[in-house]
């Protein structure tokens, strides 16, 4: 495995790659790997001749400076999981060669980023647009892949490479979780192991209201959620939406939308940690 710390390393490498007619997967990440990113670097290793994985922290899309200082960092341990689970280039840049001067672009796909972390995280899109539309015209990827804990994100992307042509294929992966349910988020590393088991509860009346839904309206399901959520002491819900899957606006009854989500964010703890998930309703 190469790792690449400059965008010319990194174009040198795949050049070849592609002279030789290679199909190029590509995971971009922003490192603290886990179980969630492993399977999707298995899934392109699987469906591609050369994956590459991207490690950069992005400060384009923090509204919030603790948050991107606080974000964990773990080089050197990212490169050991991937070399092991097949990874044949990694590309870990710092801030300079990605932005040698700002990204003055602009990126705003209403009524996606509109709703839900939009107007939560003002700028938080737009910085995600300008990192991987410069990725992936760094890497030429064939396939692209993300994992749907990032709903949301998900949406943006496919809005963004429609808009701009780009030549990927889109590949959403599943929420990899741990046994437990937690959905595995880098985020994860900063809770204690009191807060672990509390954040455990997201997913359990998540799964919960699954079944609930069955019998009971929209409203009633959302406030189920909420309502039992809120009432553990150390989480506090930011949003919970239940959306059309495709246009991320919300629905007020099941027989809106073919494809219905419910999308949420809660902060559990002391610090606190914000911590996202979703689950699927219908479709």
């Amino acid at each position: 495995m190469y790792i690449a710390e400059t965008v010319k390393e990194l174009t040198d490498f795949l050049e070849q790659e592609r002279t030789a007619d290679k199909t190029i997967g590509f995971v971009p990440t922003m490192g603290a790997l886990h179980a969630g990113h492993a399977s999707l670097v298995s899934r392109s290793v699987k469906e591609n001749d050369i994956t590459v994985v991207s490690i950069f922290v992005n400060p384009t899309q923090f509204n919030d400076k603790n948050d991107l200082a606080n974000y964990p960092r773990t080089l050197e341990a990212d490169a050991q999981l991937l070399e092991r689970i097949g990874a044949d280039y990694v590309f870990a840049p710092n801030a300079e060669e990605i932005y040698p001067e700002p990204d003055t672009r602009y990126f705003d796909y209403p009524p996606i980023t509109s709703v839900m972390e939009g107007p939560r995280r003002p700028g938080h899109f737009n910085g995600v647009c300008q990192i991987v539309s410069k990725l992936f015209d760094m890497v030429k990827p064939h396939r692209a892949y993300f994992g749907e804990k990032d709903f949301q994100q998900i949406a943006v992307v496919r809005a963004m490479i429609e808009e701009l042509h780009i030549p990927v294929e889109l590949c959403p992966c599943p929420i990899v979780r741990e046994e437990n349910g937690l959905a595995l988020s880098s985020r994860n590393t900063l809770l204690t192991d009191e807060e672990r088991k509390l954040a455990v509860n997201i997913s359990r009346i998540l799964f919960i209201s699954v079944d609930y839904a069955q019998n009971h309206s929209v409203k009633e399901t959302h406030d189920f959620v909420v309502n039992t959520l809120n009432a553990l002491n150390g989480l506090d819900v930011e949003y919970f939406e239940i959306v059309n899957a495709c246009t991320l606006q919300n629905v007020t009854a099941w027989t809106d939308a073919t494809e219905i989500q419910g999308c949420i964010t809660v902060y559990c703890g002391k610090k606190p940690i914000r911590l996202i998930d979703n689950i699927k309703y219908k479709g």
